[in-house]
């Protein structure tokens, strides 16, 4: 018979890792000599061997147990939910571990790689940083309050920028930040976005969340406090629209 500091030196683990498969019920208590020391047999020792090789697997201490008294059938089968478990586990760290490189990088933007590249590929269109910084707050708000629909919006401004006349739309928009909201470009601008606005979506309402929601008056509300010119261009673009 040996002591509990025995039998965690042979099998490798720690006595308080014992004690611990002792208060599951992984590991009967073994009988106690006269000084009322725990003392082990090989049999405790084989025990002790099969948990720790299911625990160093990764099966959860608490299925263990169940383990140890399982069928052949029943433990390949628990084995395999297990191992499935894991898998998607595995999946979850390894895009935690693309978060944090993000992160890394400065990026507090918790949206979609897809949507990153699509922040990434305006700067090459020319669009100005002020205007990529925007956006991607603004998708951020998105997808946070609508992830059922934000995909489908990137997918549309996306497609929207490969069309030239569209993409040189947006682009002046973007320019128009710096000017005065009573110069005549401003009401040009409107005009002519009215106009693709049209000729893109017809009379269907445009797309976005459902009515009721109060995240696009959040948006254009942000869109708006960034400048007079833009704040201006919202509100003769409703005009038209809505006549």
């Amino acid at each position: 018979m040996i002591t509990i500091g025995q039998l965690a030196g042979y099998v490798g683990v720690s006595t308080k890792t014992i004690r611990v498969y002792h208060d599951k019920g992984l590991l009967p208590e073994p009988d106690r000599d006269a000084s009322g020391y725990r003392r082990y047999g090989a049999r405790d020792a084989i025990e002790l061997i099969k948990i720790r090789t299911l625990a160093e697997a990764g099966v959860p201490l608490a299925r263990i147990r169940d383990l140890r008294s399982a069928s052949d059938d029943e433990f390949r089968e628990a084995l395999g939910k297990i191992d499935e478990q894991l898998t998607e586990r595995i999946r979850g760290l390894r895009a935690t571990k693309r978060r944090l490189r993000r992160l890394a990088t400065g990026s507090l933007a918790p949206l979609p790689e897809e949507v990153l590249a699509h922040l990434e590929h305006l700067a090459g269109l020319g669009f100005t940083s002020r205007w990529v910084e925007l956006q991607r707050d603004l998708w951020i708000l998105v997808f946070a309050a609508h992830p059922d629909v934000a995909i489908e919006l990137v997918h549309d401004q996306a497609e929207s920028l490969t069309q030239p006349a569209l993409r040189q739309l947006f682009l002046e928009y973007d320019q128009a930040h710096d000017l005065d909201a009573d110069d005549p470009r401003v009401d040009d601008l409107a005009r002519r976005i009215a106009e693709a606005t049209r000729e893109r979506y017809g009379s269907d309402d445009l797309p976005g969340p459902e009515a009721a929601s109060e995240i696009p008056a959040l948006v254009q509300g942000t869109v708006n406090a960034s400048s007079p010119a833009w704040q201006r261009i919202d509100t003769l673009l409703r005009a038209r629209l809505n006549a």
